[in-house]
């Protein structure tokens, strides 16, 4: 089969430090050419990838994130070379959705975002002018608030779980790894480690002004007596303090499409104590592989559930669930299913 897999242009693949999309394309990417398909990545010219690269750009364009010009630049790199393949697959966003209604090759678009209030409008507005674009969900829960889009598959993220070797020794500190937003809850994660009396590490993303503010405004003023912020951490110093953390908070208020920083946490062998939000309940299995609570407060008094949760049955439920052979094989069966369809 001949694949175009077509990442956001923001980051490299796979990313330097914060890109959880640019992470599961490039495992797909990688998975898919290993599996002796024909696979082209357009990606900027600083990934690294089993699949041929084709770049618009040397370097990821990681300064003007936001603009119009460099993702449509990107997305119609690909597009302009489209009969040259079997199926796109677009992981960019919905600006290529909507040129992709324009080429005769069969199109997917996985939605890594979420589908409420506006975001949710938008993907409605485009099923409207491009039904011909299948689209893919991360998880069942984020097709909820749009349950009419030309959904063709659901394919849940994925690990390579060779990245994320498990520790089975408990640290004495409590993580929170995700971008400085109030979505994401790193306030929330705050008043869990300081009722329950006990460290707390965060890393994370902290490069937008809107995240700046929330993080001056919420999380700053905590500093110290235990609470360390560590900044955007490299994929190494991500693995350590997951492999040595007593449990990863997870306290989102939001539609979570998936959360890949769930299943990071369980292949180390640390569980995760979240919120019930989103696709939480379907990544997290609860008393197994983590502890699934409904509001915030009770994230404290949780931690005695989670610390009778076994460190390798946290990475066996990874590895039966989130392996990128199992990705690889859902991408496969969906563009075979969308390819059998353009051809009746």
């Amino acid at each position: 089969m001949r694949i175009a897999v077509l990442s956001p242009v923001w980051f490299p693949v796979p990313p330097v430090g914060y890109g959880g999309i640019e992470w599961v394309v490039a495992l797909l990417a990688d998975g898919l050419a290993a599996a002796g398909h024909d696979v082209s990545l357009f990606a900027s010219g600083d990934s690294l990838t089993k699949a041929k690269l084709v770049s618009v750009y040397a370097e990821a364009p990681s300064a003007e994130i936001g603009k119009t010009m460099p993702e449509l630049r990107h997305a119609l790199a690909c597009y302009e070379q489209a009969e040259e393949f079997d199926i796109v697959n677009d992981h960019s966003g919905p600006l290529a959705v909507a040129i992709g209604a324009g080429v005769g090759t069969p199109v997917v678009h996985t939605v890594h975002g979420p589908l409420t209030g506006a975001d949710g409008d938008l993907y409605a507005s485009l099923a409207h002018v491009a039904p011909q674009v299948g689209l893919i969900s991360l998880s069942l829960n984020q097709r909820k608030p749009q349950p009419d889009l030309p959904w063709v598959a659901n394919c849940a993220n994925a690990l390579d779980l060779g990245a994320y070797p498990v520790h089975t020794e408990r640290g004495e500190y409590l993580l929170f790894l995700g971008r400085m937003s109030a979505d994401k809850g790193c306030h929330r994660a705050v008043e869990v480690a300081q009722e329950a009396g006990i460290p707390l590490k965060i890393a994370g993303k902290m490069r937008e002004p809107a995240e700046r503010e929330y993080f001056e405004a919420y999380v700053a003023p905590h500093l110290g007596d235990g609470v360390e912020y560590l900044g955007e951490t490299s994929h190494g110093k991500k693995v350590a303090l997951l492999q040595n953390a007593r449990a990863t908070l997870f306290p989102i208020e939001w539609e979570e499409p998936f959360g890949l920083v769930m299943i990071e946490s369980m292949a180390c062998g640390t569980p995760v104590i979240a919120t019930r939000w989103g696709a939480v309940p379907e990544v997290i299995e609860h008393g197994r592989s983590g502890i699934v609570v409904d509001d915030y407060r009770q994230m404290a008094g949780a931690l005695a559930d989670a610390d009778r949760l076994e460190p390798l049955e946290c990475r066996r439920y990874v590895e039966e669930r989130f392996s990128a052979e199992r990705m690889v094989r859902d991408y496969e069966v969906a563009y075979t299913s969308v390819l059998e369809e353009a051809s009746v």
